[in-house]
C-alpha cells in the first residue's frame, strides 16, 4: 500500500495540517503512545489521514503538549463533532488525548465497535484493526511496528506505519457504513460512538478506594473464612467414610468431589452439579448446604476481591481506573476488567471502601425495574403497564395477584417470591427451574406460572410470539435496533429452547444497555461547568462524584439525564430513577 504523508515537527505545520483539512467531512485518526495507560505513557504522535494525504504529528515536538498553545487548533479540530473522526478503539486514542492534550474527542466513528455490531454476537470474528481491514478491504497491514519504541528517535518504518493505520481508516469506514446501513444498524452504531468519550473520560476520572478500610475488610473475611471452614469441617467430617483416629476427619473444602460425597454419605440429596442456584432449596432443610453454602461466598470474595485489587491503584491519582468494554456482551451490556468493578460484592462493607475523597461526595442513581419496564413496554400489557403507571410497588402488585390478597396485605415473604417471579420472566425460567429457586414441587410451580400468565394474558402473548420469532428468522432486535444472531442446530432440543430463551430475554436486556448508554451521553453534555465526574457505571446504576457543595444540583442533572434517556425509549411505561447522595457507595 503506497502512502503520501507528512511529519508534522512545528507550529507552522499544525496550522497548515490544519487547514488542509478544513474541507474534509471523514478524517482516518490514530494515535502512537510510549505506553499502554496514559498516567504512564507520553502521547507520541497524532495521525489524520484523508485517505490520500496523510500528515504525522510528533507531540513530542512541543514541550508541554497539554498547555501549549501551539496545539490549540489540533485540540479545536479533534473536539469539533462536525468532523468525523474515524478510529480503531477510539476510546484508546480519546483518553490520550483528553490527558495528554487536553481535548476531547467528538465526532467519532469507530470501525471497531462497528465490527461488533456487524458480527452480532459471533464469537468467532476478530476485531483487531488489521482482522477488520483485511475482512472488509481485503487490505492486509504490517502490524510488526506496533510494538516497537515510540519514545526515542524514529525510524522511517514506524512513521510510514503510524502513516498507514491512519490512512486505511477512510476506505474501511465506507466499507463498514455500508454494511451497518445494509444490517440497519446505524442507530445502535451512532449511540455506541456517542458513548465512547463518557467511557473514556469516566476511566481517566477513576474510583477512589480507601486503602485502609479494604485492608480492614480483608482481615474480617479471613476471619470469616477460617471460621466457616473450621464449622463446615465438623459438619462434613460425619460423612466421610473413614474417621481418623486423632479426631475429626479433613477433606478438601475446595474439592467439588470430596464435598459431594460427604453430603451423599449425610442424606443431602446432592444435584449433578453444586451449583449455588441448585444447592439452594436445599439450605433450609440442611444446615450444612447452608454452611457450604456460605463458606463458598466467603472464599469466593477473598480470591476475587482480597489483596489483588490494592495493585489496580494508580500511585498518581490514589484512584482504579478500570477497563470497561462497551461491548461487552452480544446484549450491548458493558463487561469490565483490571478489575472489575461490575461485580464488587454489594455488601455494604465492600462497597463503603469505595468512596469520596475530602471534600467531595458521591451522587448514586439507578433506574428502578428497568428491565420489567421495557418487558411492559414491549409486550404492551394493559395490566403490565397498569401496574407501573400506578407508581405502586410492582412486585407488590404481582404478589397480591398471584396469592390472591389486597395489595396492603402481601408479606415479606409474598413480595420477594414475587419478585423473584418477576425477575424469572425476564430471564425466560420455566416452572422446573422456578421450582428449583423457591423450593416449590414441579405442580406448585406450574400453578404458580400459569397463575402469573393468566393476570398478564397480553404478556404470555408477547413472549411467545417473540420465542417463535426469533427460532424462525434467527435474529433478535434491542430497541436501537442493536442485532443478536441465534446460532443453534433446530434438530436439538435442548439448544432450541436455549435459543429461544436468550432470543427472548437479549432485547429487554440490550434496550436496558441501550438507555444507559444513551444517558451517559446526555449526562457527559450536561456535566459540563459542574464539578461532577462520572466514576463508575454498573448496569443500570450510574456514580458521580462531585464536590460537596454541588451535589444537589449534580444529583437533578443525573436524574433528569437517566430519565430523559428512558424515555427516548419507553412511551407507554414512566421511566423512575432513584438518585441518592452519600460519602461512601452504598444503597
Amino acid at each position: 500500500m503506497e502512502i503520501y504523508f507528512q511529519l508534522i515537527t512545528d507550529a507552522d505545520g499544525v496550522r497548515k495540517t490544519c487547514r488542509e483539512l478544513a474541507g474534509e467531512r471523514y478524517i482516518g485518526f490514530d494515535t502512537e503512545t510510549t505506553e499502554l495507560d496514559p498516567y504512564r505513557g507520553d502521547l507520541r504522535l497524532v495521525q489524520l489521514s484523508t485517505g490520500k494525504s496523510t500528515y504525522v504529528i510528533d507531540v513530542k515536538a512541543f514541550p508541554e503538549p497539554r498547555a501549549n498553545s501551539d496545539l490549540d487548533q489540533l485540540r479545536d479540530f479533534l473536539s469539533d463533532p462536525s468532523k468525523i473522526k474515524i478510529a480503531h478503539n477510539a476510546k484508546f486514542d480519546a483518553k490520550w488525548v483528553r490527558h495528554h492534550l487536553g481535548a476531547e474527542l467528538n465526532g467519532i466513528f469507530d470501525t471497531f465497535l462497528a465490527s461488533q455490531l456487524i458480527a452480532a454476537g459471533d464469537s468467532e470474528r476478530r476485531h483487531s484493526l488489521a482482522d477488520v481491514a483485511q475482512f472488509f478491504t481485503g487490505t492486509e497491514l504490517d502490524k510488526s511496528e506496533q510494538v516497537s519504541d515510540w519514545g526515542g528517535e524514529l525510524s522511517q518504518s514506524q512513521i510510514e506505519y503510524a502513516a498507514k493505520d491512519a490512512a486505511i481508516m477512510v476506505p474501511l469506514r465506507e466499507q463498514v457504513e455500508e454494511r451497518l446501513r445494509n444490517d440497519d444498524l446505524m442507530r445502535a452504531a451512532q449511540l455506541e460512538f456517542d458513548c465512547v468519550m463518557p467511557i473514556a473520560e469516566m476511566e481517566l476520572n477513576g474510583f477512589y478506594l480507601d486503602e485502609s478500610r479494604w485492608r480492614e475488610q480483608l482481615d474480617r473475611v479471613k476471619i470469616e473464612q477460617e471460621r466457616a471452614a473450621d464449622e463446615l469441617q465438623d459438619m462434613l467430617s460425619a460423612g466421610v467414610a473413614q474417621a481418623t483416629l486423632f479426631g475429626r476427619a479433613e477433606i478438601n473444602l475446595d474439592s467439588q468431589q470430596q464435598v459431594t460425597d460427604a453430603l451423599l454419605n449425610l442424606g443431602v440429596p446432592v444435584p449433578e452439579t453444586t451449583r449455588a442456584w441448585q444447592l439452594q432449596p436445599l439450605a433450609e432443610k440442611y444446615p450444612v448446604v447452608a454452611k457450604l453454602l456460605e463458606y463458598r461466598a466467603v472464599a469466593k470474595s477473598l480470591s476475587s476481591f482480597g489483596e489483588n485489587i490494592l495493585e489496580f491503584i494508580e500511585p498518581k491519582t490514589g484512584r482504579i481506573h478500570a477497563d470497561f468494554r462497551q461491548i461487552g456482551a452480544p446484549t450491548g451490556r458493558f463487561s469490565c476488567s483490571n478489575p472489575n468493578l461490575q461485580q464488587i460484592p454489594h455488601e455494604q462493607q465492600y462497597r463503603r471502601c469505595f468512596r469520596a475523597p475530602e471534600g467531595r461526595t458521591l451522587v448514586i442513581a439507578d433506574y428502578s425495574q428497568i428491565e420489567l419496564r421495557i418487558l411492559a413496554e414491549f409486550s404492551d400489557d394493559t395490566t403490565f403497564i397498569k401496574a407501573f403507571a400506578s407508581g405502586q410497588d410492582f412486585h407488590t402488585t404481582t404478589a397480591s395477584q398471584v396469592f390472591g390478597v389486597q395489595p396492603a396485605d402481601v408479606t415479606t415473604d409474598q413480595r420477594s417470591f414475587a419478585k423473584r417471579l418477576n425477575f424469572g420472566v425476564v430471564y425466560g425460567i420455566g416452572a422446573s427451574r422456578f421450582g428449583l429457586m423457591t423450593g416449590l414441587s414441579q405442580n406448585d410451580a406450574e400453578n404458580t406460572m400459569r397463575k402469573y400468565f393468566g393476570t398478564y394474558r397480553g404478556l404470555d402473548s408477547y413472549l411467545r410470539r417473540s420465542g417463535s420469532d426469533v427460532i424462525m428468522k434467527r435474529i433478535a432486535r434491542t430497541a436501537s435496533n442493536r442485532m443478536l444472531r441465534l446460532r443453534f442446530d433446530e434438530t436439538d432440543r435442548q439448544q432450541v429452547s436455549s435459543a429461544r430463551r436468550y432470543g427472548v430475554n437479549m432485547p429487554i436486556q440490550g434496550t436496558s444497555a441501550d438507555i444507559l448508554k444513551r444517558a451517559l451521553r446526555i449526562l457527559h453534555d450536561s456535566l459540563r461547568g459542574t464539578s461532577g465526574r462520572l466514576v463508575n457505571i454498573v448496569h443500570d446504576e450510574v456514580i458521580v462524584e462531585c464536590d460537596a457543595a454541588e451535589a444537589q444540583s449534580v444529583s437533578e442533572i443525573l436524574d433528569r439525564s437517566m430519565c430523559a434517556a428512558g424515555k427516548e425509549y419507553l412511551s407507554k411505561v414512566p421511566v423512575n430513577v432513584d438518585v441518592h447522595i452519600a460519602d461512601e457507595w452504598t444503597k
